[in-house]
């Protein structure tokens, strides 16, 4: 497994990809709301990351993919692709956001709650941030990936959701998905050791049922196999010297930008 160390050049580009990848997901909250499409979410940011930002989408053509962001709806885990089905009220809605620029990467996710969202799933929706949150905080020189999987699949379990195996977070930088897989399980003290400017995402999955995922015949859209509700966060991140630096932090998020 060979995992690249960014120089401060790159991470300058990475630190200006996640910027983006961050607004993109600023700018389309105001659209969410009962009745709009998947597909009208992602021509706004596609036209907003081509116009405004003048970059690209990073998964349109990727390996085939048909569109320029992800929209997985309820108990869809990821990957969904969007479409002309009207969302509805009490829905709950990921959008999965990566913007190039310069030939970086900087990658995002995020939950909506569409309309009138019931209360048992918004509180799956706020566990699961609560768990990207515990494994960032974990992130510092000398840690473990299996530091941050043990951290959140703790907080999951104890909260009784399911941790997706299927799917990981993964190094980015030049490249989409780069090494190391970033497992959302384990346990604390195994896995690479983490070392200033590795950079990476953290974007658990957790699901209301059990685990387990299928995917539909598109090869794409991965759902719960039990059809019980999925949500998921993601954000992009630098090992520094002291701790770490997210690149997509958002002006909703409640953690701290760095760990200084």
């Amino acid at each position: 497994m060979t995992v690249s160390i960014k120089t401060p050049e790159e991470i300058e580009k990475m630190r200006v990809a996640g910027r983006l990848a961050a607004d993109v997901l600023e700018m389309i909250e105001p659209h969410i709301r009962p009745g709009v499409t998947t597909e009208e979410l992602d021509r706004l940011c596609h036209d907003h990351i081509v116009n405004v930002q003048q970059a690209i989408p990073a998964p349109l053509n990727y390996k085939g993919y048909p569109k320029s962001i992800c929209t997985s709806i309820n108990h869809v885990v990821c990957h969904g692709i969007p479409n002309d089905k009207p969302l509805r009220d009490g829905d709950i809605l990921n959008i999965d956001v990566t913007v190039i620029k310069d030939g970086y990467h900087g990658d995002s996710s995020r939950m909506f709650l569409v309309g009138n969202t019931p209360e048992w799933a918004q509180r799956l929706c706020r566990v699961t941030q609560e768990c990207l949150y515990k494994g960032i905080e974990l992130v510092r020189p000398g840690a473990r990936l299996g530091d941050i999987g043990e951290v959140i699949q703790k907080h999951a379990e104890k909260n009784g959701f399911s941790v997706v195996r299927e799917y990981c977070g993964h190094g980015i930088g030049k490249g989409f998905h780069e090494e190391p897989q970033v497992l959302h399980y384990g346990r604390a003290g195994t896995g690479l050791e983490l070392k200033e400017g590795m950079t990476f995402t953290i974007e658990p999955m957790l699901n209301q049922g059990r685990a387990e995922t299928r995917t539909l015949g598109d090869g794409w859209t991965a759902i719960t196999k039990d059809r019980k509700l999925s949500a998921q966060w993601e954000h992009t991140l630098v090992v520094t010297a002291d701790g770490y630096e997210i690149f997509t932090l958002r002006k909703d998020d409640t953690i701290a930008r760095t760990s200084a």
